[in-house]
This record gives structure tokens, sequence and C-alpha cells, in this order.
């Protein structure tokens, strides 16, 4: 019987992300992106306004400089006064250097590390050109080139007359690391807001996320929270156009669903009419006529005729019991909650004398606490009519193939959180190996007897549809040990 396979024993493969998480992922990874992309253009934007701000600071110290040169005669005053030389180089982490000398690279004055201009750099007389550098820089053990920032400005002096007498090439320097330093501290200022922008903003379209869902999870708990047997519309108060449409289809598939039920329960009600009286009416007849004959050839024919209506009869029982235990009809079952050690108590008493006609001695295991007048009750909730049926089977079977003088037991347990029906007899057995197929449907372990191969079917299409499970064991010395396990209720 094709059966809904479980959610939790689906394969991997079939279990997707969650709807939530895809809607965060496609909402948050374009923030990312832009948030990234929005960092490296906040960087090059400060890069270049400190690169503008500290090639403005180096051209006027340079221009500064440059005043304190003054030719006279056929010399050089340099009016450069030591005060203002320790003010240049009074910040040892962001002091200016400067070196002056005259092409074709004559020093004059300052650090004469100070790199020069590249041989192909357009420098114009009075006009400064800026370009990167280093210079070897030696602190404690350790030898590095320090990244610089240059100007070169290029003076022309000349005497009144005008005719140039020399050209000085003016250089200032400063060293990047405080160009960067101060660029990453623009960056980190401007970014530290944005990050608490983009992390609101996270928080806002999770929030948006689950309340946007917050319907499919309504729908979600009322489906999954209901009983088997319950077809009622779904009905959602407010829900998104979408949702709408999917609880209408769930809708009209659970109203499927119950007209199905209730046709199957129309057919099982008129097929036990149509089929048990007829059946009853032939065995009643081929009794009548085995009791009434005495022609020994008629006799065994009109006995194989009343076997024949017996295991008919038999059958149809089983299979309007086996459609009752579907899971489409287990829904419109009656399910309550009643003792099991009674309803075996009064089952067993009712089917001794069948096992008297044959020889069996078939009796419930009455162990109980002395002190008391009768076991302890043990609850269990479902279809009592089902259960009953089932445990009927068992008992059946055990009768019928266990032999003539044949011992049965029937013993009802608890042990949280199962309540056990066990049924035990002295016969045959099953052998190990055909003990899972016994429980399909027309299949059995011996050719003996006219059974149809369906008791066992029934007891565990029963037990399941209770949450039980059943289990066949072995009796000792010899015979079978059937335990039915039902959830128990306190």
């Amino acid at each position: 019987m094709p059966t809904a396979m479980p959610t939790s024993s689906r394969p991997p493969s079939q279990v997707g992300v969650s709807l939530a998480r895809q809607l965060l992922l496609w909402l948050l990874l374009p923030q990312l992106v832009l948030w990234m992309g929005g960092s490296i253009a906040t960087y090059r934007l400060a890069s270049g306004y400190v690169n503008q701000a500290i090639d403005a600071s180096l051209l006027q110290a340079s221009r500064a400089l440059a005043r304190q040169l003054k030719p006279i005669g056929t010399g050089l005053l340099i009016d450069f006064p030591r005060a203002a030389q320790d003010i240049l180089e009074a910040d040892p982490s962001d002091r200016l250097l400067y070196t002056v000398s005259s092409p074709p690279g004559q020093f004059i004055l300052g650090n004469q590390s100070l790199p020069t201009p590249p041989v192909d750099a357009p420098l114009a007389i009075n006009e400064p050109y800026f370009f990167d550098g280093s210079m070897p820089h030696k602190a404690g053990q350790n030898a590095h080139a320090e990244p610089l920032r240059i100007v070169a400005l290029r003076l022309a002096l000349g005497q009144d007359d005008g005719t140039p007498q020399t050209t000085l090439l003016v250089q200032v320097a400063k060293s990047r690391a405080s160009r960067e330093e101060l660029a990453q501290r623009i960056l980190v200022d401007m970014l530290l807001p944005m990050s608490v922008l983009v992390l609101l903003m996270t928080v806002i379209v999770w929030a948006g996320i689950r309340a946007g869902l917050a319907p499919l999870k309504r729908l979600t708990q009322q489906v999954e929270g209901r009983a088997a047997s319950d077809l009622r519309p779904v009905q959602l108060a407010s829900a998104p156009r979408e949702l709408v449409s999917l609880a209408s289809a769930l809708n009209s598939l659970l109203g499927a669903a119950q007209d199905n039920v209730a046709t199957q329960k129309r057919f099982i009600g008129d097929a036990a009419h149509q089929l048990r009286t007829p059946l009853a009416g032939l065995k009643s007849q081929t009794e009548i006529a085995l009791q009434s004959t005495t022609d020994p050839e008629l006799h065994a024919r009109l006995e194989r005729v009343h076997q024949s209506a017996t295991r008919s009869a038999h059958l149809v029982n089983q299979l309007l019991t086996l459609a009752r235990a579907e899971p489409e009809s287990a829904m419109a079952q009656n399910r309550q909650r009643f003792d099991l050690q009674r309803m075996a108590r009064q089952l067993t008493a009712e089917m001794v004398p069948r096992a008297l006609r044959q020889h069996a001695d078939l009796g419930m295991d009455d162990s109980h606490d002395p002190d008391s007048a009768e076991a302890a009750p043990v609850w269990v909730t479902g279809n009592e009519l089902l259960v009953r049926e089932a445990l009927t089977n068992v008992i059946d079977n055990a009768l019928h193939y266990a032999g003539e003088s044949a011992q049965v037991t029937v013993r009802v347990s608890a042990a949280a959180p199962w309540a056990r029906l066990e049924v035990t007899d002295n016969g045959p057995g099953i052998d190990p190996a055909d003990r899972s197929r016994v429980m399909e449907r027309f299949v059995r372990a011996t050719d003996t007897g006219n059974g149809c191969g369906l008791g066992l079917a029934i007891v565990q299409e029963i037990t399941q549809r209770h949450a039980g499970r059943v289990h066949l064991s072995s009796a000792q010395p010899h015979g079978l040990h059937v335990t039915l396990e039902l959830p128990l209720t306190s």
C-alpha cells in the first residue's frame, strides 16, 4: 500500500534552503557589494583629498624655502636660520625633508639623500612638479626604504638686467606614511557609520522577511498541528495573494480527500451488507444440506462447497477490515481512550469456546499485584474496534497454525512509553527468514490450513495506523511470540 513518506525520511537532496535564508541572502549580497564598492571609492576619494592637501603644503613650503634664496653679485645668500630648520624637523614621524641644488646636481643645502626628479620630468621655471620616491632609512638594526611625496620647484636667479645667472632646484618631501595614515583615518571615520547603517538595514530586512513570511508559518502550523482525521478547510485571516492561492488549492485537495473518505466509507458499508449476507446464507444452506444428505459423493462435494463459503466469508471479513485500516479510512475512524487490559481479557474469554473445540488451551496471563483484585488498567488511545480486530487476528493465527492441543497465552503489560500486547503459542512458529515476508499481503509461511495470508498484514496495518509496531520472535522451547506495541496514554 503506498503511503506518504515522512519528512524525516526524505533524501537530503529534496530538502532545500529555507525561503527566509534565501531572501536574506539575496537582499544582503547587493548591500555587501555596495558597501565594499563604497569603501573602495571612499578610500580613493580620501586619498585624493589628502594628496591635494599634502601637495598644497609641500608647494607652500617649497615657495617659502625659495624666498630665502637671494642672489648677491656673483654669489647666493641663503637666509635660512637654524630656528626654521628646527621647525621643519620638529616632528620625527611627520617631518619635512628639503634640499637645494644647482643643476646639474651640485648640492647646496638640506638632505643630500633626497631623490632627484626623473630625467624626463618637465621641470619648467616656477612650475611645481610632484612625484613619488623613496629614501633609504635606518632605524636601529632595520634598514628600509621610506616612501616619500616630493615637490620639485625650479628657480631661475639672475642679475638686475634680467640676464640669468644660475638655476636652482628646490625640493621639499614628506613621508607618504602620514598621508596613508590620514586617508585610513578618514576611511574609518566614514565606514563606521556606513557599517552601522548596513547592520541596521540588515536587522530591518530580517524583521521584514519574518513579517512577510509570518502567514506562511501560520499556514504550516495549521497543517502540521492537525490530526489525520481533520479535513476542515485551512483558514487564513490575512495573507498575501500568492499564499491565498496556495491555501485555496490546499482546501480543494482537503475537500477532495474528504469526499473520497466518505465514498470509501459508503462502499465499505455497502460491500459488508452485500457480501456478508449471501455468504452467510450459502454457509447455512450447505450446513443444512450436509445434515440431510446420505450420499457420500454428494456429501463430499457439499463439504468442499461449505469450506469454500467459509473461506470466502473469512476473506471478505479480512478485506473489509483491511480497508477500514487504510490511512484514508482510518482518518474517519473514531478514536478514544480505552483499557487494553480489559479489552484483551474480554476477547480472550470470547474465544475460549473455539479453543476448546480445537482442544487448545487459551488463557490470559493474570500475573499482577497480588494485593489488587485485578490487573491495573493499561490505557491507550485509538480505535477500539480496529485494535480488537488486530488482537483477534493474532489469536486466530495462533489457534489456527499451532495445531491440536496447542497452548496460547495472552499477556498485556505497560513499560513507558509503550503498552505491550503479547500472544505466545507453542506451535511450529515461523522461520526467521520468513518473518518480514509474512507481514505482506497474501503471503503465507506454510501450506497448511486454509488461510488467505492477510491476518498479520491486517495486524501490522492497524498497529502502524496507531503509531505502534509489531515484532515477531521465537517462543521457548518452540512456537511464536507476537508483540504489539501501542503508545501508552496516561
